[in-house]
């Protein structure tokens, strides 16, 4: 079978084109990556060009030696990913030790993966570590509603998940756990990563700080729904608050509470105080 013809690379392209479609991807805004199965990989060997030359992560991840992933290219477009992925895309393989990486397929006309590929991979071993392996989604969007709640709302994971939650019914269904609130910090870099990677041993969603969002799932519909659950409840929450500051009525704590028993959920308590 090609390469492009595969499953998880077509859900890839569609995802990327969904996103893009939701207005999150100006430009060459935002990334995704994907880590393939052992029988993904093994499937496409034959149609790889496993290239000598291999580069450095910019940080060590062990946890994923040897492994290959799908990811966006750094500078590309993702309005451009459907119509010529051969060339927005890569597959790359790390090495043994977790601290490098080639390309095997993909970039046709030249490039790296995403500048933010060292998030990219810390966080995919953090996921892999607390979810058993079943994570293999990471996505970033500058999600705009999202974006700009960051100038209005405390920066910190108490209040952002309470406001997101009390917005639409089904938000504790979908992120039960909450999110995640990193302040701003310098993009692509390591610190970032850093920062990022201790929360998503928490969270399965980490907003940064006017810049947009960070989502890990198990596949690409939940990655992506994730993510537009997040931001769809920032857009209802802005409009709220563009009308009154203040709410004449919202979902309490006791509410969320008994939701989590109609729903078999549990919510942690920290998020469910009285306001």
């Amino acid at each position: 079978m090609k390469i492009l013809d595969t499953k998880f690379v077509q859900g890839f392209i569609k995802m990327a084109d969904d996103g893009y479609r939701q207005g999150w991807h100006e430009r060459n805004g935002g990334n995704l990556s994907y880590r393939l199965r052992t029988e993904e990989a093994e499937s496409i060997k034959p149609r790889m060009n496993f290239r000598d030359e291999w580069f450095p992560i910019g940080t060590s991840v062990p946890g994923l030696a040897g492994e290959f992933f799908l990811v966006t290219g750094s500078g590309k477009y993702f309005r451009n990913i459907i119509v010529d992925p051969e060339v927005c895309i890569a597959i790359i393989e790390l090495d043994e030790a977790g601290e490098n990486y080639r390309i095997c397929w993909g970039l046709v006309e030249g490039g790296r993966p995403t500048s933010e590929l060292a998030s990219h991979l810390m966080n995919h071993e953090v996921k892999k570590d607390v979810t058993g392996g079943a994570h293999r989604v990471i996505y970033h969007a500058h999600t705009t509603n999202i974006i700009a709640l960051t100038y209005i709302l405390p920066l910190d994971d108490r209040t952002f998940t309470r406001e997101l939650w009390e917005m639409a019914t089904e938000c504790p269904v979908v992120f039960p756990d909450g999110v995640g609130v990193v302040e701003w910090m310098v993009p692509g870099g390591r610190d970032i990563a850093v920062e990022t990677s201790r929360l998503m041993k928490k969270y399965n969603a980490v907003i940064w700080a006017h810049h947009g969002m960070f989502c890990s799932g198990e596949d690409f519909d939940t990655t992506f729904g994730l993510m537009h659950t997040i931001e769809k409840s920032a857009e209802i929450l802005l409009k709220v608050l563009a009308v009154s500051p203040v709410k004449r009525q919202t979902i309490t704590a006791q509410n969320f509470r008994d939701l989590a028993v109609g729903f078999g959920l549990t919510l942690p308590e920290e998020f469910l105080y009285e306001k």
